[in-house]
């Protein structure tokens, strides 16, 4: 059970206990994970981040060809399919709803990439030709854009951090989507999509950073963007009481 050393450290941290955190002796309420689980979006936004970068990388023509796609496909089914789906199910164990749609989407997402690189390769599905439409694939993106939307629409009412990851997100998927309905590769359409889409895995590295630190340290050292104050000042402890009127008790509500 926590101490009066436990207040002391709280206020030498510059962090208020809130009225639901202090017990009527004045002793700070103990935090117990009867679950304890670590965060999954850091994985998952590892696992987006990496192949994002990759596949956008060569979608907004900056690096390598759409050759490369085959290569790059794999490694984006295990680590930004696998991993990140096995982060969305974990982001649901931990009831965070917003991170179970955005890694269970994208992570779906990416094994089909992988599937289609390797049914391309195996010669079973042609491939892309360049200055051509391809509307199966403006279909992908058309319900990639409007479901990561709605998970932004929902992540900026608690973390800018997460909501801007997402709101690249989603405008890259539109701007991928226009372009393959119009004529598919070398669209500039296609190409400005990739640009969002590296800014995304940019911001989505920075999380992941962030939310390391935070797991590493037990304090903020680089801001998230949540709207709780203590979550953005470096040195400041993020813990939140455990117990919340939509929880069971000694169970974490979120990450």
């Amino acid at each position: 059970m926590s101490t009066i050393d436990e207040r002391r450290d709280h206020a030498s941290a510059g962090v208020a206990l809130r009225d639901e955190e202090v017990w009527r002796d004045g002793f700070a309420r103990p935090r117990v994970f009867l679950q304890p689980i670590a965060a999954p979006s850091a994985l998952g936004l590892a696992g987006f981040s990496v192949a994002t970068a990759m596949v956008a990388l060569i979608q907004a023509g900056w690096v390598g060809h759409w050759s490369d796609m085959g290569v790059v496909g794999l490694f984006a089914m295990t680590f930004g399919g696998i991993a990140q789906f096995a982060a969305g199910m974990w982001s649901y164990k931990a009831r965070d709803v917003v991170a179970t749609i955005a890694h269970g989407t994208w992570g779906a997402f990416w094994l089909a990439f992988g599937l289609l690189q390797i049914f391309i390769i195996l010669g079973k599905i042609p491939a892309p030709v360049p200055g051509a439409a391809n509307d199966a694939l403006g279909l992908w993106f058309l319900g990639l854009a409007y479901v990561t939307g709605i998970a932004a629409i929902a992540a900026t009412m608690e973390s800018l951090g997460i909501a801007a990851v997402l709101w690249t997100l989603a405008v890259g998927s539109g701007l991928s989507c226009a372009g393959w309905f119009i004529s598919g590769i070398g669209n500039g359409w296609l190409g400005a999509g990739g640009v969002l889409f590296v800014i995304s895995a940019g911001l989505a590295a920075y999380m992941v950073l962030a939310m390391s630190l935070t797991a590493a340290t037990k304090r903020t050292i680089l801001p998230t963007g949540h709207f709780r104050k203590e979550r953005n000042v470096p040195g400041r402890q993020p813990l939140e009481a455990v117990e919340r009127p939509w929880a069971e008790p000694g169970i974490k509500q979120g990450q």
